[in-house]
């Protein structure tokens, strides 16, 4: 019997011994395998934001290119950059002003870039092109792109263009006959859906350059129209006249009526979406979430229009979107062209937005001639590619542009071009 104990314990020990060396081996292993998640967490711990600076560039030129936006010279563009303290930078193309900048720096420099939800409510909701900068960085940092970030996983974007003829008071002097032969260029250059403002005072001349497009574009393009809320040079059209203009659309094979009242509005949308049978969409004009939850309460939109400036910033728009899924409704933002289109690209790819605009565009010019003055900060490479209707989401992190660090310090300039109205007060 003695014996037997004396084994047992020697058994139980020898088990002991080597239960505390599997234990131990196992516990090196786990720290060998957890040494780079503990290093990156590090690595992000120590995200403080360095700097937020603006600056202009200005690419030479060597041949035609279309007018900016800003109405400098083709070439010319603004760029935000936030700068972490371990070295990452993060662009925007979206435009900040130095306003801007000065109000933003004492907010955010020194603090955790990732703490997006605390900047916006300590004032980036004011500052578009910076937080849209910040998911930049962050991406980077990430190594996946924005739409990533956001949650998204589509490769491709569907998108439309819309075309504004400049000089013209109301398009009266734009024959429709001109609007189908862009829409004709459009189609020939691979893309499927196209729109026109619709301010003329006949609007029997904007249906019938609806039924034009659409017979130059093919069986499958698409044509959308937009009267732009109270921006309309002919006034605002009452319910009578929305109703019997959405009547005429309709019947011309318009997909979507946008803006057709004002935009405090909540109410005539949702009656007209009730009476008309055709989409009414909207939404380029708020700023926060709240003008969303009450076109949400009244049923005022088909398709929300979120424009990432104003709103403002990649974020809060992102959660237009989630409110829009929740509501069953569709969501198409707000756009603009040339390399401040990155976020936008992003947001909607994101999304799973219906569509992404492509605006302010001036006929004859495409979309992709836009980025074309640019094409020297980004290494020489075109940064959209459209096909068959979409865009390809970039494959780079972040905002998906390749950006040459050494181009912008080449052609930076003194002094900040307009970039159009400044950003709204907080809600």
């Amino acid at each position: 019997m003695g014996t037997d104990n004396t084994d047992r314990r020697r058994v139980m020990a020898l088990l002991s011994g080597g239960g505390t060396l599997m234990a131990a081996k196992l516990a090196t292993a786990k720290a060998a395998a957890a040494a780079p998640l503990h290093t990156l967490r590090a690595d992000v711990r120590a995200m403080a934001i360095k700097s937020v600076t603006t600056f202009d560039v200005l690419v030479p030129q060597a041949g035609d290119a279309p007018p900016s936006r800003t109405g400098g010279p083709p070439g010319r563009t603004n760029v935000t950059c936030v700068e972490t303290a371990s070295g990452v930078k993060g662009y925007s193309f979206l435009g900040s002003t130095a306003e801007q900048i000065a109000a933003a720096q004492p907010v955010l420099v020194g603090r955790d870039l990732f703490e997006i939800e605390t900047h916006l409510a300590r004032g980036l909701i004011r500052w578009g092109g910076i937080e849209e900068a910040m998911w930049d960085a962050i991406g980077k940092i990430a190594g996946v792109s924005v739409a990533r970030l956001l949650g998204g996983s589509n490769q491709r974007q569907p998108v439309y263009a819309t075309y504004v003829w400049p000089g013209t008071r109301g398009q009266e002097t734009i024959s429709p006959r001109q609007q189908a032969e862009q829409a004709g260029l459009l189609r020939a250059a691979g893309f499927r859906a196209m729109k026109i403002q619709v301010f003329r005072r006949n609007t029997e001349t904007d249906a019938q350059a609806c039924a034009d497009i659409l017979s130059a574009g093919g069986p499958d393009f698409r044509v959308m129209v937009d009267r732009t809320a109270d921006r309309s040079p002919n006034g605002l059209w009452s319910y009578a006249q929305a109703l019997a203009a959405a009547h005429m659309l309709k019947k011309a094979g318009c997909h979507w009526l946008e803006e057709p009242l004002a935009r405090d509005d909540y109410e005539g949308p949702a009656r007209l979406r009730r009476e008309s049978g055709i989409l009414i969409t909207g939404g380029e004009g708020y700023h926060g979430l709240e003008p969303y939850r009450q076109c949400l309460i009244h049923g005022t939109y088909d398709i929300l229009q979120p424009e990432v400036r104003l709103i403002a910033g990649l974020w809060i728009a992102r959660k237009v979107g989630v409110l829009a899924d929740a509501w069953g409704l569709k969501t198409a933002p707000h756009g603009i062209s040339g390399l401040a289109w990155a976020g936008r690209l992003q947001l909607a790819a994101a999304m799973g937005s219906v569509y992404q605009e492509i605006a302010v565009l001036n006929p004859p010019w495409l979309p992709g001639d836009y980025c074309k003055p640019y094409l020297a900060l980004l290494h020489g490479e075109q940064p959209f590619i459209f096909e068959n209707g979409e865009c390809r989401v970039p494959p780079y992190p972040g905002l998906g542009l390749n950006i040459d660090e050494k181009a912008l310090a080449r052609y930076r300039v003194e002094g900040l071009q307009g970039i159009g109205p400044p950003a709204p007060p907080p809600p």
